[in-house]
């Protein structure tokens, strides 16, 4: 039996061998270029970041005394050292500290006293001070229209002397009366004149002095109301009453004011005091004639002395005030806040500089150099002057504390002493 079969399409075999030695070369070409390293880049380098990763952190700025970050890694894997914090460091040292009681209060004038009218319903003619002026005892400071006042006082005059001149007539009569008075007496024995005319005439004699006597009063009282006139006159000149400062002015010319209504007020002697409010647990240590340090708002710096200590406690604050007496011309100004300390004395005490102590919740601290690290110390502190700061406990005076830039370090941080100060300035 004969076997047929399909004949194949010339060709058909090389042409499939032909596209499978070609993909062949593509895969190999692809390979290879993949395997090859970038044009220009040099051996051993690591490739570059991809797009959008972080970028290093920046560089510190200049003179930054911050704890540096850790280096980078090392090719054995192994981190490098940080490096060291360059400060400086001194030594505590003990010196002689006051001992000072600190307390808030009011400047307050010494003494106000209020200048005011003393006569009625006057018009104001001219203020002669201001607000500010430096016045003397008896000075002008006001002067009132004196037109009525002045009448007053001639009407009183010509009434003075219309009460002398009848003074005058009533001693003629009555001497007058006392002579006939006189005469009858010595007629009665011979008989000349009845006893009733006789009394007549003594009963003139006694009524002429009752007269005179009236007349008398009535002189009395018109040299009293001259007086009183005079006295009104001198008073529309107002005068200082004491030396001072004028710190009020209520006087306005053209005002009719009352006896009585305040024209002025005048801190007297220009004295003024500082009122401070100590609290009752601390009066013990205060007494009269004591040292202070007053510091007013508008600074600078007023030597006082307690003058007295106030007898009573405020029953709400539980404060008393003490009243400091301030030198006169001083800056401070009555009704300005002021702060101050008492000078109770003073006692030694070990002290390091301001800036070498660093507050950290609520405590503070100082950092000793041991071993070139910082160790943190806390320390328990007292009492301040000027830039220096006693510490009571914690500390040594064989200790090295840095002594600046202390509140950029932490616990165990490496450090590089470059130069050690003489103690605490």
């Amino acid at each position: 039996m004969t076997r047929s079969s399909t004949p194949r399409p010339a060709g058909r075999r090389p042409t499939a061998l032909a596209a499978t030695l070609a993909a062949a070369l593509v895969l190999a070409a692809c390979g290879a270029r993949e395997s090859a390293p970038a044009a220009g880049a040099t051996p051993g380098t690591a490739p570059a970041a991809q797009a959008g990763a972080p970028s290093p952190a920046p560089a510190a700025q200049a003179g930054a005394p911050s704890p540096s970050p850790a280096a980078a890694p090392t090719a054995d894997g192994k981190s490098a050292p940080r490096p060291a914090l360059v400060v400086n460091v001194v030594r505590p040292e003990r010196a002689e500290l006051a001992d000072t009681l600190s307390a808030n209060g009011s400047v307050a004038a010494w003494q106000e006293a209020t200048v005011g009218a003393e006569v009625n319903g006057l018009r104001i003619a001219e203020v002669r001070a201001e607000v500010g002026d430096t016045v003397r005892r008896g000075q002008v400071l006001v002067t009132f229209a004196a037109d009525t006042v002045r009448a007053d006082v001639a009407n009183a005059q010509a009434a003075l002397a219309e009460a002398r001149a009848a003074v005058g007539e009533a001693q003629a009569s009555a001497a007058e009366a006392q002579s006939n008075a006189e005469r009858a007496r010595q007629v009665e024995s011979s008989g000349a004149l009845s006893a009733q005319q006789i009394a007549q005439y003594q009963t003139a004699a006694m009524t002429a002095q009752a007269r005179l006597a009236s007349a008398q009063a009535r002189v009395q009282s018109a040299q009293a109301q001259l007086q009183s006139q005079d006295l009104r006159l001198r008073m529309t000149q107002v005068h200082a009453p004491d030396d001072g400062v004028i710190s009020a002015r209520a006087a306005t010319v053209g005002a009719v004011v009352p006896a009585g209504q305040e024209l002025f007020r005048l801190v007297r002697g220009n004295r003024l005091e500082w009122r401070a409010e100590v609290t009752a647990s601390e009066l013990a240590r205060l007494k009269p004639k004591q040292a202070v340090r007053v510091l007013p708002a508008s600074g600078g710096e007023i030597a006082g002395t307690v003058r007295a200590i106030g007898p009573v406690v405020d029953a709400q604050t539980r404060n008393t005030l003490v009243y400091v007496d301030l030198p006169v011309g001083g800056p401070a100004k009555a009704g300005m806040f002021a702060r101050g300390e008492f000078l109770l004395g003073g006692s030694g005490g070990l002290v390091v500089p301001q800036q070498a102590i660093v507050v950290r919740d609520g405590f503070s601290y100082v950092f000793r150099v041991e071993g070139g690290r910082a160790v943190q110390q806390k320390v328990r502190t007292g009492r301040r002057d000027g830039e220096r700061i006693e510490v009571i406990e914690g500390l040594t005076a064989e200790a090295s504390v840095v002594a600046r830039g202390a509140g950029f370090l932490n616990d165990g941080d490496v450090v590089q002493v470059v130069a050690a100060a003489g103690g605490a300035k």
